[in-house]
């Protein structure tokens, strides 16, 4: 688990409201479904990010972050550990505040070269989990 309390803690309550969430789709049964809703309840836009492009929670989606016509403030990665480090290059590139990857996605090399660009990064935690501990 990488991402001290501080992190998480500034991650969800500084960097700004707009998340880009990328692997979400319309799929119910998939993880970042119900962690986007959570996001949203928390006062989050979610930003779909998908092959598809799906509308999801009522938000219209991408391809890519690339294809995003406006900032976004956190990339949440939810693609498997061997796409997430050019997940965490494009979110760089997007000028993303911070980076986060989900429950099961490590990449450490992608983690360090992001964090030395200067974005604050979590990996391997899942936001719907720490929101509530913030109290």
């Amino acid at each position: 688990m990488h991402g001290d309390t501080e992190t998480v803690r500034k991650i969800l309550t500084e960097h700004g409201d707009t998340w880009a969430v990328v692997g979400l789709s319309s799929n119910r049964e998939r993880a970042a479904y119900g962690v986007a809703a959570v996001l949203q309840r928390f006062g989050k836009r979610i930003v779909p990010v998908h092959p598809k492009a799906e509308t999801v929670h009522g938000e219209q989606g991408y391809t890519s972050l690339d294809a995003i016509p406006f900032d976004v403030d956190v990339v949440d990665v939810f693609v498997n550990s061997d796409l997430a480090g050019a997940v965490a290059d494009e979110a760089v590139a997007k000028g993303a505040k911070a980076v986060w990857f989900q429950l099961g996605v490590v990449d450490e090399a992608a983690y360090e070269r992001t964090r030395a660009m200067g974005l604050d990064m979590v990996m391997d935690r899942c936001p719907a989990i720490e929101i509530p501990r913030l109290g």
